[in-house]
C-alpha cells in the first residue's frame, strides 16, 4: 500500500498523524510506502530507502539503509521546484515560495495535481501497489483519483480538518475537486463524530451514500515516547541534552529590542510593521535563551501549565493568557509554558505587555484589530471583548488591570519556540496541567492524548474530537472534577472558564495521573489504530 501526503513529517496534526502510523505499521512488520514532501527522512528511523522524482524524469536514490522494524517505509518525493500549495501560510525550509492554494491560479493547482499523479502512477505500476490512501480532502485525494481512473485501484481518503477549512469551503473548484474525489473513493476514515458531521455538513447529498463509505479511527499517542516519569528534574536534564540550539530562534535581546518599541498609540499599521520589522528569527526553530528558561523553573514547587499548538487565533492562546491575572493571583507560583510558532506570538507579547502596563487603548485595538494581524482575517478578538464586558459589569476591571500589573511578570509565561517530539516527550510529563483553548471543533489534538499519556492533567474545550477524549478521561474523575477539564465551547465564556477551572485543575493535577495514563495505554496506542487500518482497506 502507499500512503500520499503533500507535506512534512513533522508539524502539523496531519503531519504527525501520518508519521505516526507508517511507524505502527513498520512496527508490526508491514512494508509501506509514503509520498510526500519531508526534506530531512533520514531522521525517522522508519524510513529505510528514499527515491527523487525530478521534473525530467530521473528518479534519484536519496537514502538507502536498513530499519530496526520488522516492517519499512520506502518513501517517493516528487520535486516540486519552489512552490508548495498549502492550506495555511508557513515557512517550509526549502521552498521559496509558500502559496495558500486559494491563491493558485487553475494552471498551477492543475500542473500540481499532474506532476503527483505521473509519480504516483510510475510507484504504483513498479511496485505493484494494491491500495491508495490519501490524506487530506484535496489536492492528495484528487492524484488518487486521477490513478485510480487510469489503473483501477482503490483508493481511500483520510480527511483533516484544514483542507476543509481553507480550501474546500473556500472556493468552489476545491469544493468541485473534492466532492468528485469522494464520490469516487472506496473509503473515506473519519477521527470521531465531528469528522463525520463537518463532512456531511460540507458536502451534504452532493456525495451519493457517503455515510455508508465512513470508517471511524481513534487517534493514537506513541506510547514508547509519552509516559510518566518519577524525577521531573532527570527529565528536564534530558530534555536540556536533547536541545540543539542552532541560533536561529527567537532570543531575549529581539524580545527586548521589540518592547522597547511599543507604545499605547500605536497604529494597526505601525504595530504590523514593527512585527515584521522584529521577525529577525526562524520560527520553526528553539529559542536561543530556552535553556535559561528552563533553568528559572522549580520543578519540585511550582506548578507548570503547558499550551502547545501554532500560533493561529483558533487556538485559543490569546484566551488562555487573558485569563492569567486572576489565575496567578490564586496560584502565584505557577509557570505558563507556550509551545509553538506562528503569526502571532508577537502579537500576543504586544498584548501580555499591554494589559501588564495598563495602556487599556493598545489593549481595545488589540481586540478589536483581531485577526487582521495575523493577515488572514478580519474577526476581532469576540472571546476577548466579551470577557471584558463581563469585568466591567462586575466592576472588576480595574482589578484585572491591578493583578495583570503584579502578577504578569517574564518569568511566569515562557515562550521556548518550536520544539518537536523529541523535546516533547521529556517536557510533558514535568507539567501539572495541559491547556488546548480552541476556538474551532478539532478531530483531535494529538497534544492533547499526548498530555494524559504523560500525566498531564488535560483542560480542552468540549466539543468536537476533545469532548469525546475528555469523555474518556472523565470516567476516572468524580462527576465534580470532571468538570474542571471542560473550557466552555460558547466563546463568550471561554476565558471565564478558563479563570475558573485553572485554579481546581491545579489543585487536583497530580490525582489521577496514573488512570490518565491506563486511559491511553488501553485506548490510544498507534499500533491498534494501525491494526485496524491495515484490517480495512485489505
Amino acid at each position: 500500500m502507499i500512503i500520499l501526503h503533500g507535506y512534512l513529517l513533522e508539524g502539523s496534526g496531519s503531519n504527525l498523524w501520518t508519521r505516526a502510523i507508517i511507524k505502527a505499521m513498520c512496527k508490526s512488520g508491514k512494508d509501506v510506502h509514503l509520498m510526500c514532501q519531508e526534506n530531512h527522512p533520514e531522521i525517522y528511523d522508519f524510513i529505510s530507502t528514499v527515491y527523487k522524482y525530478h521534473p525530467n524524469g530521473e528518479i534519484e536514490e536519496a537514502l538507502d539503509r536498513e530499519t530496526p522494524y520488522e516492517g519499512r517505509c520506502i518513501m517517493h518525493k516528487p520535486v516540486l521546484g519552489d512552490t508548495l500549495p498549502v492550506y495555511v501560510w508557513d515557512s517550509y525550509e526549502e521552498f521559496s515560495n509558500v502559496i495558500p492554494m486559494v491563491d493558485l491560479s487553475d494552471e498551477e493547482v492543475e500542473h500540481y495535481i499532474s506532476y503527483n499523479a505521473n509519480v504516483l502512477k510510475q510507484v504504483v505500476e513498479k511496485y505493484a501497489i494494491e491500495s491508495i490512501l490519501a490524506n487530506h480532502a484535496v489536492l492528495m485525494s484528487v492524484v488518487a483519483q486521477r490513478v485510480y481512473q487510469e489503473t483501477d485501484i482503490d483508493f481511500a481518503i483520510m480527511p483533516h480538518g484544514s483542507a476543509l477549512e481553507y480550501a474546500v469551503k473556500r472556493q468552489k473548484r476545491f469544493y468541485d475537486y473534492a466532492q468528485s474525489a469522494f464520490s469516487d473513493a472506496k473509503k473515506i476514515f473519519v477521527i470521531g463524530k465531528e469528522m463525520t458531521h463537518r463532512l456531511n455538513e460540507t458536502f451534504g447529498d452532493d456525495i451519493e451514500n457517503l455515510n455508508d463509505k465512513l470508517s471511524t479511527l481513534r487517534l493514537g499517542v506513541d506510547i514508547s515516547l509519552f509516559d510518566l516519569v518519577d524525577d521531573r528534574r532527570e527529565s528536564i536534564a534530558l530534555l536540556k541534552n536533547q536541545i540543539e540550539i542552532d541560533h536561529k530562534g527567537k532570543s531575549l535581546e529581539i524580545t527586548e529590542a521589540f518592547q522597547s518599541t511599543l507604545h499605547e498609540d500605536l497604529t494597526k499599521e505601525e504595530l504590523i510593521s514593527l512585527i515584521k520589522e522584529y521577525n529577525r528569527y526562524t520560527p520553526k526553530a528553539i529559542d536561543r535563551d530556552i535553556i535559561e528558561k528552563l533553568e528559572g523553573i522549580n520543578w519540585e514547587k511550582d506548578k507548570v501549565l503547558l499550551f502547545v499548538g501554532r500560533f493561529i487565533a483558533n487556538k485559543g492562546l490569546h484566551a488562555l493568557v487573558t485569563s492569567l491575572p486572576f489565575v496567578l493571583e490564586k496560584e502565584p507560583n505557577t509557570k505558563l509554558i507556550v509551545v509553538g510558532h506562528g503569526p502571532i506570538r508577537e502579537v500576543k507579547e504586544v498584548f501580555l505587555w499591554a494589559i501588564k502596563h495598563n495602556k487599556r487603548k493598545l489593549v481595545e485595538n488589540i481586540i478589536e484589530w483581531g485577526a487582521t494581524l495575523e493577515l488572514i482575517g478580519d474577526e476581532e478578538y469576540i472571546e476577548i471583548k466579551d470577557y471584558f464586558q463581563q469585568l466591567k459589569e462586575q466592576n472588576r476591571l480595574d482589578e484585572y488591570f491591578e493583578k495583570a500589573n503584579r502578577y504578569l511578570k517574564p518569568e511566569n509565561i515562557i515562550f521556548t519556540g518550536y520544539l518537536t517530539h523529541n523535546e516533547l516527550q521529556y517536557l510533558f510529563p514535568c507539567c501539572d496541567v495541559a491547556i488546548f483553548p480552541s476556538l474551532i471543533k478539532e478531530a483531535g489534538p494529538l497534544v492533547f492524548l499526548e498530555a494524559m499519556a504523560s500525566g498531564s492533567f488535560p483542560m480542552g474545550t468540549y466539543f468536537g474530537g476533545m469532548e469525546v477524549m475528555i469523555d474518556d478521561a472523565s470516567q476516572v474523575m468524580s462527576k465534580e472534577e470532571a468538570e474542571y477539564m471542560k473550557l466552555s465551547s460558547d466563546k463568550r465564556y471561554l476565558i471565564d472558564s478558563l479563570e475558573k477551572n485553572l485554579p481546581h485543575a491545579i489543585a487536583i493535577s497530580q490525582k489521577y495521573k496514573n488512570e490518565l495514563n491506563k486511559i491511553v495505554k488501553d485506548n490510544y496506542d498507534w499500533t491498534i489504530i494501525a491494526k485496524k487500518l491495515l484490517e480495512e482497506l485489505g
